[in-house]
């Protein structure tokens, strides 16, 4: 059996994958858990795991394939790697903003980078700022640059007024 995805992140939670992996899939469309392994007696010298506990829960989020693993205590999650979540406007923004921010690092907020609740760090980013910062007038694109480092949740309106000098 062939996978349709031949690249799949596995996301390194402590012992909550089966719960990151609901809050997920609940709050991105088109989102499922498609498998869920357990431990068993098999290796319990080394994992500590008691049997029948979540090991990996594989899951999509709007057809992007991930693996979550409750492989203990010893990695944490850093900004070294965000997953990036594209927004067409800013009523998504705001949605994802609020719903990944739930419980999460406020001290993490910044120039639309958040870390939520596991530890996961994420860019809510919205496409047009793509656009803006690849433009051909390179003041325009320095004003708009200042503009998202000053912000924390990416507002569009103000991008588009920075980046046209208002």
């Amino acid at each position: 059996m062939r996978l349709q995805q031949k690249i799949v992140p596995c996301l390194w939670f402590g012992d909550r994958a089966e719960e990151a992996a609901a809050f997920y899939t609940g709050t991105f469309p088109n989102s499922r858990i498609t498998r869920v392994s357990r431990y068993g007696e098999a290796g319990f010298e080394l994992h500590g795991k008691t049997p029948g506990a979540a090991m990996t829960v594989a899951f999509e989020l709007d057809g992007q394939a991930f693996t979550a693993l409750n492989g203990g205590p010893l990695l944490r999650f850093n900004e070294a790697v965000s997953l990036q979540v594209m927004c067409c406007d800013q009523a998504e923004i705001d949605h994802y903003w609020a719903r990944l921010g739930e419980g999460g690092a406020p001290e993490a907020q910044r120039c639309g980078w958040l870390r939520d609740r596991y530890g996961l760090s994420w860019q809510v980013v919205p496409e047009v700022l793509l656009e803006l910062l690849q433009a051909p007038d390179g003041a325009a694109v320095q004003r708009a640059t200042e503009a998202m480092l000053r912000m924390r949740k990416l507002d569009i309106a103000g991008l588009q007024r920075t980046f046209a000098g208002e």
